[in-house]
């Protein structure tokens, strides 16, 4: 795989809309709702079934739309206590769809959790270069500090280290310093990027 092209495409997507793109979050319709998901993930307890049962009643309740009804389902079906994969897979699909079918002034943030999603599921199959070619997407559309820590993480799995090294050093000159700071928590606490704490 060409990293190169890879690095290219990530910092033309920060040069050409460094401060022309305020940073894309989740619609704060959703955002209590997925953090109730999120808080019944992290359960110590944690029930995959009750789980889809909380998203399908925030859904039903308005709280969440299907874009991010499929998505959180996509978390549950993903997520190292359920693996499963082909249901995951599915969903992403089904997401897509949503997406697709909403439009609006949302698709390109809703397009790359699809793409961060994909990416997702083929970094926990060990396709770490088609996991790459997706967090690239993901972040050219929505340029946020998870979508970086994706690839960061990726390029680490292929064993590039000095390419994750030099691309965290281009992001820390060139990016927004409330993203910087956001990406420095990632790292901090995510074990995949271990590596690049000392950097």
């Amino acid at each position: 795989m060409d990293y190169q092209a890879i690095l290219d495409r990530i910092l033309a997507t920060a040069d050409e809309r460094a401060y022309l793109t305020p940073f894309s979050h989740v619609d704060s319709r959703f955002q209590g709702a997925l953090a109730e998901v999120r808080t019944d993930l992290q359960s110590a307890d944690f029930d995959p079934d009750r789980t889809r049962a909380l998203v399908a009643r925030l859904h039903d309740e308005g709280r969440l739309d299907r874009v991010h009804y499929f998505s959180a389902l996509h978390v549950v079906a993903a997520s190292p206590r359920v693996r499963d994969y082909a249901e995951a897979a599915r969903l992403v699909a089904e997401q897509e769809m949503a997406a697709l079918e909403l439009g609006g002034p949302g698709l390109e943030s809703n397009l790359a959790s699809v793409d961060r999603h994909r990416g997702v599921l083929a970094f926990l199959r060990g396709q770490y270069e088609v996991a790459l070619d997706y967090f690239t997407r993901s972040l050219e559309r929505q340029r946020s500090a998870e979508n970086l820590g994706n690839i960061l993480c990726a390029l680490i799995r292929l064993g590039e280290h000095d390419e994750a090294t030099e691309l965290l050093d281009q992001i820390r000159s060139s990016f927004p310093s409330d993203l910087v700071d956001e990406l420095d928590s990632i790292i901090a606490s995510d074990p995949d990027l271990i590596p690049l704490r000392m950097e």
